[in-house]
């Protein structure tokens, strides 16, 4: 087998698309990915993996925080709220950034950030450096809502680009699993109300070992090219794409089709609003700001939705035995209910690249309509039928959220826009979209006292209805398209 032969120059991403030909010139329908490809993946996947971890594990450590530092409802959503809004900040600050420095640097930043903090919080010595080591948790989770993507996205053929973006951020997913089992696990061993600080710790080698390996992964061939830089593209590209048998034997990498200094109104966040990018902002910002209002309220107070159907509330845990029990017993019951989080994600990463990202959001928008609604249904009923009722529709929303807008509205972010400034585009949806999960995440205690479970989730189920007509009003389709195109 023959790699193919071009001298013309071409693009980064055509030489990625590439794919070599047999001795008579037939093509090999695609190129198995390369070591280097791999290991930007699985580096990309492990922050993924931390978000779902620590954002998850919260709701397993949240009855213990409040027993440990006496907190009120309000102070519960805060708690909740502050790594959500971290995330915030860190899309819209530091994600874009990588349109500055690179993405690899901000790759690199971003892990030390989340160790540091993280380390803070298992030591926090009151509420107050809780939450603050949080929110800097949460500025590292931010940054990389844009630069995990783009570190794969550009670094895959297009053919797979979809099933490769999901399937690492189906991590997030396994750290949410990963979350409860690992609360339940050290509550299981350790039942005592500071049990929640081994749960932040657990992370902080495995954290240690993703910065080291982010240090040893090439840097965006295609942002290279777009500054100008194109000796440095050239090496990057050859190290990207280092395989045996060796192919393209050779690479010549056209000029950008913009300068490599470009105008300052063309790379702002201004932009964003620009006629010729203001649909891929409006489609990648407010269905995703949609879906969170429900993922993290629900992911996040699952255990307290559960610890509530199985006859458990805080006027109830007057003891310290009596809470343990009760957030091992919810704990439980999360881990259940988020393995359908995983089975969701693996559905989006099979079918994106064939079904299209607009089909899945859309009909992932209404499945989770179904699932709230079933959900606040359970309120209706008493005795058998309230459990299994309420476990059914946060099963199926957790399904659905997964294989359509919670995967597919990242998948999108991250598509849609120019590469100059992809990182601007997808960090700023993702701040955009946080806003949603830190009105929930803090609203979520408040509302359940004040309105109910049933009415607030039949509101949810709303927004997820509006979320699937927004998306079909503004759709894109970047499915199989190079990002070459997607962005003009």
């Amino acid at each position: 087998m023959e790699p193919s032969q071009k001298t013309a120059a071409k693009s980064v991403q055509d030489y990625i698309d590439e794919t070599p030909q047999w001795a008579d010139g037939t093509h090999v329908s695609s190129a198995p990915l390369t070591a280097m490809q791999w290991r930007i993946w699985g580096l990309a996947a492990a922050g993924k993996f931390f978000e779902g971890l620590v954002v998850f594990m919260t709701g397993v450590a949240i009855p213990l925080i409040g027993a440990e530092f006496s907190m009120s409802a309000m102070q519960h959503g805060i708690v909740g709220a502050a790594s959500l809004a971290g995330i915030l900040f860190g899309a819209l600050v530091l994600g874009g950034l990588a349109d500055t420095f690179g993405r690899k640097p901000m790759f690199i930043i971003e892990m030390i950030i989340f160790m540091l903090f993280l380390v803070m919080v298992a030591l926090s010595p009151s509420y107050t450096w809780l939450v603050i080591a949080l929110f800097g948790v949460g500025i590292a989770l931010g940054c990389d809502y844009p630069t995990a993507h783009l570190v794969i996205s550009e670094s895959i053929p297009s053919a797979v680009r979809g099933r490769l973006v999901l399937s690492a951020f189906s991590f997030q997913a396994v750290g949410a699993l990963s979350g409860t089992v690992i609360g339940y696990v050290i509550l299981a061993a350790h039942p005592e109300v500071d049990a929640w600080r081994w749960m932040y710790a657990t992370a902080i080698i495995p954290a240690l070992l993703v910065v080291i390996g982010r240090f040893y992964i090439t840097e965006s061939a295609p942002w290279l090219v777009l500054r100008g830089r194109m000796h440095e593209a050239h090496h990057e590209t050859k190290r990207l794409l280092a395989r045996q048998p060796l192919y393209p034997k050779e690479i010549r990498l056209a000029a950008p089709d913009v300068p490599a200094t470009i105008a300052k109104g063309e790379t702002g966040y201004a932009s964003l609003l620009k006629p010729k990018v203001r649909r891929a902002t409006i489609l990648a910002c407010v269905p995703w700001f949609l879906q969170d209002l429900s993922t993290y309220g629900i992911g996040i107070f699952t255990p307290t939705l559960l610890a509530a159907s199985f006859g458990y509330t805080s006027e109830h845990a007057h003891g310290l035995a009596v809470l343990v029990h009760s957030d091992i017993l919810a704990a439980k019951g999360a881990a259940l209910v988020d393995v359908l989080l995983i089975a969701g994600i693996v559905a989006a990463a099979l079918l994106a690249d064939t079904v299209g990202r607009i089909k899945l959001q859309i009909v992932g928008f209404v499945g989770c309509a179904a699932g709230l609604l079933f959900a606040a249904l359970a309120g209706a009923f008493t005795g058998s039928a309230h459990t299994p009722l309420l476990f059914a529709g946060l099963m199926l929303f957790n399904f659905m959220t997964n294989m359509g807008p919670n995967a597919q509205s990242y998948l999108l972010a991250g598509e849609v826009f120019p590469t100059r400034i992809r990182g601007k585009g997808a960090g700023t949806a993702a701040a955009f979209a946080k806003m949603g999960a830190v009105l929930t995440a803090f609203l979520f205690p408040l509302l359940i006292a004040g309105i109910g479970t049933s009415a607030l989730l039949l509101g949810l189920a709303a927004a997820s209805l509006a979320g699937a007509a927004v998306t079909y009003r503004f759709r894109i389709e970047t499915t199989g398209v190079s990002l070459d195109k997607v962005g003009r």
